[in-house]
């Protein structure tokens, strides 16, 4: 079954799958990597799991704005991520991905603030 691990201790994290969570549950499972026990999945640590999102589909990871525009094609936001995987769109998609997640990094250590 596909995975998708997300940071529960970030607010706006928790927010955004809170309000997928209804279309995403059929397709995926929802793991809070910020539980107590939590250590990893698949030999990818709990630490590099904090730094990008990540997606298990079947048999690999799935990280970062992929990651993203997978869960929310399953979510059916098609029209969005189809416009999002344009060339231009999903370079400066990924930028701002990547900018999102060094910025929130200090989840890890508890403070998710930007």
């Amino acid at each position: 079954m596909k995975k998708l691990f997300y940071d529960g201790s970030c607010k706006l994290c928790q927010r955004k799958i809170s309000a997928l969570a209804p279309k995403l549950t059929p397709h995926l499972q929802l793991v809070d990597i910020s539980q107590e026990g939590f250590t990893g999945f698949a030999g990818v640590s709990k630490r590099m799991m904090m730094q990008q999102i990540h997606l298990w589909d079947q048999d690999h990871f799935i990280i970062g704005i992929d990651a993203s525009l997978h869960y929310w094609h399953l979510a059916g936001y098609r029209k969005l991520v189809a416009f999002l995987r344009l060339a231009p769109c999903y370079w400066l998609a990924g930028k701002a991905h990547n900018y999102w997640a060094r910025s929130r990094a200090n989840c890890a250590k508890g403070d998710c603030t930007l």
